[in-house]
């Protein structure tokens, strides 16, 4: 199993929207490395979902539904996108400054490559936010 970390704007597709809705295509990343991490998404992998924008806070759980196939917003083959469905949210935010500054996150792809929408994120990493969480 692998773990994942998707971040979103609110104002765009909240949290709230993927639990009222259940499931969503994970669409419109344009990133080549975020596509990457896209493509090795497999069904049952955990993910988290993290609000950017004025929030900046990991706010919940969903898993992969769906693998890789081609993004229907996407004028290239190239542009994939995936399947999540909604878990549940997180008993308590974990926001970036949290992250930041907790040791064992200080490596993590969020902290080292904010502007990716889609992170790897690994087993202790999400262990350690699985606590913060509560």
């Amino acid at each position: 199993m692998n773990y994942w970390l998707v971040k979103q704007e609110p104002s765009s597709y909240s949290f709230e929207d993927l639990m009222r809705d259940g499931k969503t295509d994970w669409t419109g990343v344009r990133n080549y490395q975020a596509r990457n991490f896209l493509r090795e998404m497999k069904v049952g992998d955990d993910v988290f979902f993290y609000h950017s924008g004025s929030v900046k806070a990991v706010v919940g759980k969903a898993t992969v539904v769906r693998e890789a196939y081609p993004d229907p917003t996407a004028d290239d083959d190239a542009w994939i996108c995936v399947d999540i469905e909604g878990v549940g949210p997180v008993k308590n935010a974990v926001s970036l400054d949290v992250i930041k500054a907790t040791p064992e996150l200080a490596n993590m792809m969020l902290v080292k490559q904010g502007r990716l929408s889609v992170t790897k994120v690994t087993p202790e990493e999400f262990k350690a936010i699985e606590k913060l969480a509560g």
